[in-house]
């Protein structure tokens, strides 16, 4: 059993090594499971069994959780700050007053459900840009919230660069697609078609913040471009309109080819900005092309 066991550190050392879904990996794989049952269970198959146990069915589910929890605790830290943030912008009164306005007058034309979801995505946005803005020493308001068109936050002190102003910009769409990935995940799990509408709904609205004008966010980072990046940020744009099938996604890609030729340019342009730009449009039209339904 400690020669078995002894062999199966070894094989598990060199898997770590090995990129997935090759024929090395899936042969010391086997390999290690052959060795775990003739030196028999270990401590932390015992415990995934008495998960299993507990669990019936969903056992397997629960214990592949309680793996991923375990092996990337850092995952947990970092959602645990942000979790804190998250409950530290609900205590703001003027937030959760106009949340409520905003969640009853789109409760009205959009039913209670996903008037709540939309309310709950946009201030998970929101606080994208008020984390940002704490990450480079801005000051800001607390989020407000304007029924029937969106919400905002103003910042209380100056940019120190284009860049920082891109960063702070798309750091909420950046979070809306985080919120967008959580409710694609309900929907994945519970088949719920209204998960899937929210995921739409959400991944819309980010990507409509991408559009180049006036404050929207994407007006933002257009300013720590060049020409050159506009230009490739108005072409994921295009690809974009082209994968999700909305056609509202063309008031974006408008608004963009429009910015291109009128924005200023900017004299210290960061290849930064445009990859972020780009990654993020990329993202978020998937999940909307995952959820189509014509808008």
């Amino acid at each position: 059993m400690r020669d078995a066991a002894g062999a199966a550190a070894r094989w598990r050392e060199a898997l770590e090594l090995l990129p997935r879904h090759t024929r090395q990996y899936e042969t010391i794989l086997a390999r290690l499971t052959e060795l775990g049952d003739s030196a028999g269970k270990s401590e932390r198959q015992a415990e995934v069994e008495r998960v299993r146990a507990r669990y019936g069915k969903h056992g397997a589910v629960v214990s592949a959780i309680a793996v991923f929890l375990l092996k990337f605790k850092f995952v947990m830290v970092l959602l645990l700050t942000k979790g804190k943030l998250l409950l530290l912008g609900l205590t703001k009164l003027s937030t959760l007053s106009s949340m409520a306005l905003f969640f009853g007058f789109d409760a009205r034309f959009l039913g209670w459900p996903l008037a709540l979801g939309l309310v709950l995505s946009i201030y998970v946005h929101e606080m994208g840009h008020v984390a940002a803005n704490r990450r480079h020493g801005i000051k800001t308001t607390a989020p407000m919230f304007i029924p029937g068109l969106g919400a905002l936050i103003v910042a209380q002190q100056s940019f120190h660069s284009d860049w920082v102003e891109a960063d702070i910009g798309l750091a909420g769409p950046l979070w809306g697609l985080g919120a967008a990935i959580v409710e694609y995940a309900v929907y994945w799990v519970t088949g719920n078609p209204f998960w899937a509408t929210l995921t739409q709904w959400c991944a819309l609205i980010n990507l409509f913040n991408l559009t180049p004008v006036w404050q929207l966010d994407g007006a933002h980072a257009f300013k720590a471009m060049s020409r050159a990046h506009r230009l490739a940020a108005t072409a994921a744009l295009l690809v974009a309109v082209v994968l999700s099938g909305q056609r509202m996604l063309w008031l974006p890609v408008l608004g963009a080819g429009w910015a291109v030729f009128t924005m200023r340019p900017t004299s210290r342009a960061d290849l930064r900005a445009v990859g972020y730009y780009v990654a993020l449009t990329g993202a978020l039209s998937l999940l909307a092309a995952l959820c189509r339904a014509p808008i």
